[in-house]
């Protein structure tokens, strides 16, 4: 695990802070870094007894349906497949949640991993979002097939991605391994330049 103090923004070196500060103008696409959140790898059987043991933990349970999301409070839980799903949770909390689920899982055959450091992620919102996002993803992304509380490891511009659609508005996370963020962050820029772009906060 890196130090907090060493950690480093994945996009740190494309000044986004001073962008989001200055007055955006009006845009169908905001872009911003959602930087430092806690990310943990799960991977367990899915039966009751894991399900309850990471209730017990998160305080809700995992969600079983493919491509589902649950959530409280600050924890975010996306499905990936059968047996995986990634906890997300705001930074600084990640050491604590994967020590409790490790905690209450012991004794079955489950792998808790922290991976904060593995992935960026991009937030993307505004009227033309989904638009943009049709540029590079073969994702039917119609609202009656892909809504908020739901996610999908995809292909974005040829990049391997996770699509987690936060809201209606709608809005999305894209988490991206950190050494294809500045392509992707680039491409998103380019193809989102005819709607009208701006940087945001995270």
């Amino acid at each position: 695990m890196v130090e907090r103090f060493q950690r480093q923004s994945a996009l740190a070196h494309l000044g986004l802070a001073v962008r989001a500060a200055a007055v955006p103008a009006k845009a169908g696409v905001l872009l911003s870094e959602r930087g430092f959140l806690g990310q943990i790898a799960l991977r367990g059987s899915g039966d009751p007894a894991f399900v309850a043991a990471v209730e017990a933990s998160l305080g809700f349970a995992p969600p079983l349906e493919p491509n589902r999301v649950s959530e409280r409070g600050r924890v975010r839980v996306l499905w990936l497949g059968p047996d995986e799903w990634l906890v997300v949770t705001s930074g600084g909390r990640e050491e604590g949640l994967a020590k409790k689920l490790l905690e209450k899982l012991q004794g079955q055959v489950v792998a808790v991993v922290e991976v904060s450091e593995a992935r960026a992620m991009i937030g993307l919102a505004g009227s033309r979002a989904r638009d943009l996002l049709r540029h590079g993803c073969s994702l039917d992304l119609h609202p009656r097939s892909f809504g908020p509380g739901r996610c999908a490891q995809t292909l974005l511009a040829r990049v391997p991605i996770i699509l987690d659609q936060r809201d209606a508005s709608p809005s999305y996370d894209i988490y991206v391994h950190r050494s294809m963020a500045e392509y992707l962050w680039g491409w998103l820029e380019d193809a989102a330049a005819g709607y009208g772009v701006a940087v945001a906060e995270g």
